[in-house]
């Protein structure tokens, strides 16, 4: 009878338990590099974040500190302007006070309140506030505004009878109206 030859591979039991150990030893590399990579790049992160939020921290103060100096800056100049403003009426005060205080009679005392009413204006004139131009012109509710209607039959319907109170204009911006009486003329038909 022939003989029968099987393949039987006899292996060594130390053999085998290195062999496994080899085998689990390079499957457990890659994940342990891709461990460590992942911790690298979470450390990375991590680090970028915080070099933002220290950006974002200085950026933060920057902004403030600049609102603070434009603040201060603008509360600097409204008080120089209102400085050189003051400074120009000043010489109308003093001549107030000076009229008060004089011992003239009422016709004097009213021509030098003309006269300071006169200063008065060309400083204004000089700072670009005009007054409001009102009696006889047409009623223009966003310069005037109309205490009342006067009934004349001399003066054209819906015009300026009368100034109760000057308005002024700082160059096109309206200041204040003017507050007036109206025309209604019964004479005239309303077109």
């Amino acid at each position: 009878m022939p003989k029968h030859e099987t393949d039987l591979t006899v292996v060594d039991p130390q053999e085998g338990a290195a062999s496994e150990d080899a085998t689990l030893e390079l499957s457990v590399a890659p994940a342990e590099a891709e461990l460590q990579a992942g911790r690298t790049e979470i450390e990375q992160l991590k680090g970028e974040r915080d070099q933002l939020l220290d950006r974002l921290a200085r950026l933060q103060a920057e902004f403030e500190n600049a609102r603070k100096r434009a603040e201060r800056e603008r509360v600097e100049f409204r008080d120089y302007a209102t400085g050189n403003v003051v400074e120009q009426f000043l010489p109308v005060v003093d001549n107030f006070e000076l009229a008060l205080k004089s011992g003239g009679n009422a016709e004097q005392l009213r021509h030098g309140v003309e006269l300071i009413v006169k200063q008065f204006d060309e400083i204004l004139r000089q700072l670009q506030v005009n007054p409001i131009p009102t009696v006889g012109e047409a009623f223009d509710p966003r310069v005037h505004e109309a205490l009342g209607s006067v009934e004349r039959d001399d003066m054209p319907d819906q015009h300026v009878a009368e100034e109760i109170r000057r308005g002024y204009k700082l160059r096109e911006r309206l200041l204040r109206p003017a507050l007036v009486r109206v025309v209604h003329n019964p004479n005239q038909k309303a077109d």
